[in-house]
């Protein structure tokens, strides 16, 4: 049997209480034994009681040697004694001891040991009264034995089964447990590795520039004093853009799928996200940054996931033939990247499931950079998402 801690199931004694159980029972089932002197009960009586009775104090540790001396026992009385014992009492406890702790097979046995012993009984016990030895005497002194020896078995045994039953669950839940500790340390991981990639990305850079600058304005300190000054201004400007791309950083980290684990796309990778949205049968007019367009790694992957999610709305709402409108660039100004993704589909008009996070992730993930989204339905149908990225 499985070992199972006290605090999960308090209405169980633990090896002590159960210890002191047995004690007492066998100690409260041999107190009238002490008796039998004045009762003038022979001394083959009170030697068959005490044979019946004594085994009973180990009938949790060794159940099937206990029902075996009390068997031996009861078939002694069945030779030397021919009236009733209280003593008897011994083998229903005995029967059901077998059945609760024994296994299985070994508890079938103890049955049909105890019918046979309930037969015995039957026709020694009438012998003993001098009666008839009629079917219905003996029957009815049977089946009254047989019914006793019945329910303890089927006790026994409905308690070896439940026992076998909570210990399953428990197991059970101690098992799901473990594995849900293990998806925890799992995701630990990846979420660890997400960070790393992010740091890499997008603070490595600037760490990197700062360290040859430092180098630069060391070596020009003493022969160029002017070069010196604009390498420290370029360190202090890098640090301050990746101190505030790491901020953003940090704000954006969410463990939601396994892309942070790939290289991050960008205002680069825009171009196939508008490729795969004419493989998907929209004509989608386009007017994307210039190759080499800089902004700061953390703005060029919102906008990107910005585009992405419009489009993917596109092909879920918008209906067929629709044609859609990409627009993205940098404001004359160098402040801001502006979004527009419009389409002229049925998008609009269809009723909210309730169910999409869509835009909300794309506010949040604006927010974070000090921006704002639009999202609405476009004057004469259709539907539009504009969004600025401050730089």
């Amino acid at each position: 049997m499985s070992t199972v801690p006290a605090e999960r199931q308090p209405w169980r004694l633990d090896g002590r209480g159960q210890r002191w159980f047995d004690i007492a029972l066998a100690g409260c089932l041999l107190l009238p034994v002490t008796a039998f002197p004045v009762l003038h009960q022979s001394a083959a009586a009170t030697a068959v009681a005490l044979a019946q009775l004594v085994p009973l104090f180990w009938r949790r540790r060794h159940p099937q040697l206990v029902f075996a001396a009390v068997a031996i026992a009861s078939a002694a009385q069945a030779l030397v004694i021919d009236n009733p014992l209280w003593s008897q009492v011994a083998f229903p406890v005995a029967t059901y001891s077998v059945a609760r702790y024994a296994p299985a097979v070994r508890a079938a046995l103890a049955l049909v040991v105890g019918l046979c012993g309930a037969a015995v009984a039957a026709v020694d016990w009438l012998r003993g009264l001098d009666a008839d030895l009629t079917v219905g005497t003996v029957g009815s002194y049977f089946l009254t034995v047989a019914t006793i020896v019945v329910a303890a078995w089927a006790l026994g045994t409905l308690g070896r089964v439940r026992r076998a039953y909570v210990d399953t669950l428990i197991e059970r839940g101690q098992r799901i447990e473990h594995e849900a500790a293990q998806q925890v340390a799992l995701a630990a991981a990846d979420e660890r590795a997400r960070i790393a990639r992010e740091m890499h990305d997008v603070v490595a850079h600037g760490l990197s520039v700062i360290v040859v600058q430092a180098d630069g304005a060391r070596y020009a300190a003493g022969q160029d004093p002017a070069a010196a000054a604009s390498a420290l201004e370029a360190i202090s400007t890098t640090g301050r853009q990746a101190l505030t791309e790491m901020r953003r950083m940090l704000g954006l980290l969410r463990a939601d799928d396994g892309a942070a684990l790939r290289p991050q796309p960008g205002l680069a990778d825009l171009g196939a996200l508008v490729a795969e949205a004419r493989t998907a049968g929209a004509h989608v007019e386009a007017t994307l940054p210039e190759p080499g367009t800089s902004v700061p790694d953390g703005v060029a992957l919102t906008a990107y996931r910005v585009v992405q999610e419009a489009l993917t709305n596109v092909r879920k709402h918008a209906g067929p033939g629709v044609t859609v409108r990409v627009e993205v660039g940098v404001d004359a100004a160098g402040r801001a990247v502006d979004i527009l993704v419009e389409d002229d589909g049925r998008g609009a008009a269809v009723p909210s499931d309730g169910h999409g996070l869509g835009l909300v992730g794309m506010r949040e993930r604006v927010g974070v950079h000090g921006g704002h989204v639009e999202a609405g339905p476009r004057p004469g149908g259709g539907f539009r998402v504009a969004a600025r990225l401050p730089l």
